[in-house]
């Protein structure tokens, strides 16, 4: 039972981010076959690897073995950091038609959002 919750949490995070085995087994420092055994419920991953994983994935050890289904875990309230740099204003840029002057209200607050939020 615990195999098949952890199997099923570690196929839906490496899945959810379109990422292969092979290159996360490669940033973990494991075989590929060892993410593929892990995933499939055959072998249960040791305890470092999980913290590889909670660490990796910004997820908590309870939502790893299936006592939350809320990644932060029962015993603390995630939220989630903003990005404090150019990388994130410049996506906020992207995202805004730039001659629209409702667009650009809403993009300044939204840019003033992460601002506050990253202080």
């Amino acid at each position: 039972m615990l195999n098949e919750a952890v199997s099923k949490r570690l196929r839906e995070l490496r899945t959810g981010i379109k990422l292969s085995q092979a290159k996360l087994a490669a940033k973990f420092g494991v075989a590929q076959s060892l993410i593929a055994r892990y995933e499939t419920g055959e072998h249960l991953p040791p305890l470092e690897l999980l913290i590889k994983y909670a660490d990796f994935f910004d997820v908590s050890m309870d939502f790893l073995v299936g006592r939350t289904d809320a990644p932060q875990g029962k015993l603390y309230h995630y939220q989630p950091k903003a990005i404090n740099d150019d990388k994130m204003r410049e996506f906020v840029e992207m995202c805004f038609e730039p001659n629209s002057p409702a667009n650009a209200k809403l993009k300044e607050a939204v840019i003033k959002l992460f601002e506050e939020e990253s202080k």
